[in-house]
């Protein structure tokens, strides 16, 4: 898909058309039909499903103004499809901020809960070794109350 680089659009008889689109150019193309219809005949793609079966009955200025207004509103949907693009790009971006953030503090707590871990491992161990040591003197304060007796 190609990207419309700038939103500019400049007015040619009342028909809006993008400065930078790829290989196509509405001044050229209209300006060709134009050339055509002096010339006194008309280019095959009226005949088309693009203008309705009437085209054969209304003249050439008709049609003319006919594909312009045509023209008018497909540019129109182009804009606006340009435009919800744009926003889509942006919401994109943002989103992949916000993923970008959210891995980020994803890692910070990872390695919080493993500092964490550790640390009960450790407390674990300490209370072992406090129990152990307080049944030991248990045992001593036991031995010794029937020393003294």
């Amino acid at each position: 898909s190609s990207k419309i680089r700038s939103p500019e659009i400049q007015s040619v008889d009342d028909v809006a058309v993008l400065e930078d689109s790829i290989d196509f150019s509405l001044i050229k193309t209209t300006s060709k039909i134009e050339e055509k219809l002096e010339k006194g005949g008309l280019p095959d793609c009226l005949h088309d499903d693009i203008i309705p079966s009437i085209g054969n009955e209304i003249g050439a200025e008709a049609q003319i103004r006919f594909l312009k207004a045509k023209l008018r509103v497909t540019q129109e949907e182009l804009d606006s499809v340009v435009s919800e693009c744009r926003k889509k790009d942006d919401e994109n971006q943002n989103l992949k901020s916000q993923l970008k953030d959210m891995e980020e503090e994803n890692t910070r707590l990872q390695r919080a809960i493993s500092m964490q871990r550790s640390q009960t491992e450790k407390y674990k161990m300490l209370s072992q070794e406090a129990n152990k040591k307080s049944e030991e003197l248990q045992q001593e304060a036991i031995a010794l109350e029937k020393v003294l007796q």
